[in-house]
């Protein structure tokens, strides 16, 4: 029986034909690798290589041998070669999903870190609502969704991702631009662009006015946030929206303003109950989890001051 060490040097001394090419090609000494085709021969019972002026021949009774050996080393760079191509992640597909809200901005840089780690790796990204969400877990369609909210659900599990908080938005030369900040009640001076309260995403940004009994009348009702955002810069109302919509400058031509109320909400990674994620996955989740972690609360507040700096 040889080991694969054996192998590896017998073909080394075989391909090579002396016994220092074959030390150069394994990067060991030379009479390291003497002694072991020695070793092997004797405990085999065969001799491997005829001996001729310094230069070793394979001998006729191991040429079965020297081809079972070729055999077993392709074998072994066709393994490193599948190790190679899974490891940049070529045999395999990231499928994930995300609501709108979050797959504005904030899923594009998680997927950017994710192809500089698996370049090769497929992906496929799909824009949910939550009755969608269900259907794309349970069915097997992609190992998780990014979602704003969290449901009671016996097949699913919800992950914490990040804490997010609201923003009012206005277009730009608005008369509330500039202004560090605004109240609940300020905003329902001026016609309101939103989504339906009875949407879960909708309710997020309704409950403000809720918790404080203002009337929450949308003079216009969109489905995504992105909507609202584009209805907003064409000056046609003002609007509550989440920060990831709008993070990074995600979208230009409308105006950032904190609201005086607390308005924090928590968003999530929903995955099949019991299912096992695979390591691309695990990676997109740790990569969004990351870049909306640094939007957190506080820290957002930092940067839209300094931002408001820049611009004076």
């Amino acid at each position: 029986m040889m080991t694969l060490r054996q192998v590896e040097v017998i073909r080394a001394v075989m391909v090579t034909g002396t016994i220092g090419g074959a030390a150069k090609l394994l990067n060991v000494s030379a009479p390291g690798i003497s002694r072991l085709v020695k070793y092997t021969e004797r405990s085999l019972g065969i001799r491997f290589f005829q001996r001729q002026n310094g230069r070793y021949f394979p001998t006729s009774e191991a040429q079965n041998i020297f081809e079972q050996i070729n055999g077993v080393y392709k074998k072994i760079e066709d393994l490193s070669g599948i190790i190679s191509k899974i490891g940049h992640g070529a045999l395999s597909e990231l499928r994930v999903g995300s609501v709108p809200s979050i797959s504005q901005v904030m899923v594009p840089r998680a997927i950017e870190r994710v192809r500089r780690r698996y370049p090769d790796l497929g992906i496929d990204i799909n824009i949910l609502k939550i009755e969608e969400a269900i259907d794309y877990l349970l069915l097997g369609k992609g190992e998780c969704v990014a979602m704003s909210y969290r449901l009671d659900h016996s097949g699913l599990d919800f992950l914490p991702l990040a804490s997010g908080e609201l923003f009012c938005i206005v277009p730009l030369g608005h008369e509330l631009a500039g202004r560090k900040q605004v109240s609940a009640a300020e905003m329902t001076r001026y016609p309101l662009i939103g989504i339906d309260p009875n949407d879960p995403y909708g309710r997020i940004m309704s409950n403000i006015f809720a918790r404080n009994r203002l009337s929450y009348d949308i003079t216009i009702k969109a489905r995504f946030g992105t909507t609202v955002c584009a209805l907003v810069k064409a000056g046609l109302g003002i609007a509550v929206i989440d920060q990831f919509t709008v993070a990074h400058g995600g979208y230009p031509g409308v105006e950032l303003i904190r609201i005086a109320e607390p308005t924090r909400f928590d968003t999530y990674i929903a995955v099949k109950r019991g299912a096992s994620l695979s390591l691309h996955v695990e990676y997109f989740i740790d990569a969004l989890r990351s870049e909306m972690r640094a939007l957190e609360p506080g820290k957002t507040a930092a940067k839209v001051a300094n931002s408001r700096e820049r611009k004076k």
